[in-house]
């Protein structure tokens, strides 16, 4: 490990002292949370943002009194925030519920605009949280969906067929920036060129590589881009980018009194405040574990760093599991580009039972197809599941070494 980047950020054991759930004991083992790919754990700072705003300043917006204006103050803090961690205008952010309650909304928005015949490129490594919206619309709008394939060896997208999918009737291109069932970190950038080449948007999941890979939506050139706030340490809210000429020419299902500004008439009825408040409260704590003289550069050299401590112990996962006689691990090896979460099997047993048994080591992995489900049935384990871990800003050397120590012992009785 770099002493250059790594010196750069606070170290595991300051981290993991601002995360209270550390101190949870299961059979007698601090319990390892490998389970952060489907919600990770959440900093102090996160919790006292959402009850501070609770107990102080709680009020609907835009009204003339104290409370009301601190509301607006700080849900504008909150947009800035992730302004910065999307690197874009806190105009072009936007929250919801969750991601897929978001997607479902911009897709009702843009296939108001599709007609019979119009193709919806997506690919067989999504969650259906992305690839399922837009399948809707080929049941509402009679739009046609073409469906790139996965390359069942490397866990990676096949480019020359996604090259063949992108075609001049091509109106949309919905890509997941990293898969969240085998940690493949997907070439967004060049999805968006083909989009933009033949005149389609480019719209991106990008919830499971927010928490590892520092958004920038420039870089991307993406039109759309969507991410969930607990898997990056803070509450169960969902958050949108979009260029704003789209969100303001957007076709959006509104009410008539509702504001008619972007981001605004994307966010309909009255919003989870609290939550929005501790997903900003959640990206400040990541920018806190670096220095820097803007938050983005507290976000990039904070990101650096945990990239690289990520980088490290999935190789030591990836070796340790490799190394144990009737477990199968997929997606691409530690070289390629993928994010530090593992999905693998043990024999023949079911995801659910190397679950439970971990459990007894106190190490806590996630099982089943986690809404990949095109993923798991490509890989024939439909029935048998996989057994999912990923590591956290709070994961040690030491967890994966349990981790892995409790697989070889399944795997030997």
């Amino acid at each position: 490990m770099s002493n250059t980047t790594s010196s750069s950020v606070l170290s595991p054991a300051q981290i993991r002292a601002q995360f209270p759930a550390l101190a949870r004991q299961h059979n007698g083992f601090p319990v390892a949370y490998f389970d952060g790919p489907g919600g990770t754990q959440v900093p102090r700072a996160v919790a006292d943002a959402i009850s501070d705003y609770l107990f102080h300043h709680n009020a609907n917006t835009h009204w003339a009194y104290p409370t009301s204006a601190e509301t607006d103050a700080l849900l504008f803090g909150a947009r800035q925030s992730f302004a910065d961690f999307f690197n874009c205008a806190p105009d072009e952010v936007s929250f919801g519920a969750n991601m897929t309650t978001i997607t479902l909304h911009v897709g009702r928005a843009l296939g108001r605009q599709l007609q019979p015949g119009a193709e919806i490129v997506v690919t067989e490594l999504d969650h259906h949280a992305n690839a399922d919206t837009w399948r809707e619309l080929a049941k509402d709008r009679g739009v046609t969906i073409r469906t790139v394939r996965m390359l069942t060896e490397t866990g990676q997208l096949d480019w020359d067929d996604f090259e063949a999918a992108v075609n001049r009737n091509t109106r949309l291109v919905a890509i997941g920036a990293a898969s969240n069932a085998l940690g493949t970190i997907n070439d967004v950038q060049r999805a968006a060129q083909l989009a933009h080449q033949v005149g389609a948007l480019c719209y991106v999941d990008a919830v499971h590589y927010a928490a590892h890979e520092l958004v920038d939506v420039q870089e991307l050139q993406c039109d759309f881009l969507a991410c969930s706030a607990y898997k990056f340490y803070g509450p169960h809210l969902g958050v949108l980018y979009g260029r704003r000429e789209l969100l303001e020419a957007m076709d959006v299902p509104k009410l008539a009194p509702a504001p008619n500004e972007a981001p605004d008439r994307l966010e309909t009825g009255t919003q989870n405040h609290e939550g929005i408040i501790g997903a900003g409260a959640a990206v400040n704590f990541l920018a806190s574990l670096a220095e820097g003289a803007t938050r983005r550069e507290q976000l990039q050299r904070s990101f650096a760093a945990l990239h690289e401590r990520g980088a490290e112990l999935l190789a030591n996962l990836w070796q340790g599991l490799q190394g144990i006689d009737g477990v199968n691990v997929y997606g691409p090896d530690p070289k390629s580009p993928r994010t530090p979460t593992i999905s693998f099997t043990v024999k023949d047993l079911p995801a659910e039972d190397v679950t439970r048994a971990l459990v007894e080591r106190g190490v806590f992995t996630s099982h089943g197809d986690f809404y990949a489900q095109t993923v798991v049935e490509r890989l024939g384990k439909t029935e048998q599941g996989l057994v999912r871990a990923g590591c956290a800003c709070y994961t040690t050397a030491e967890e994966v070494a349990r981790l892995v120590e409790g697989v070889r012992e399944i795997a030997s009785r």
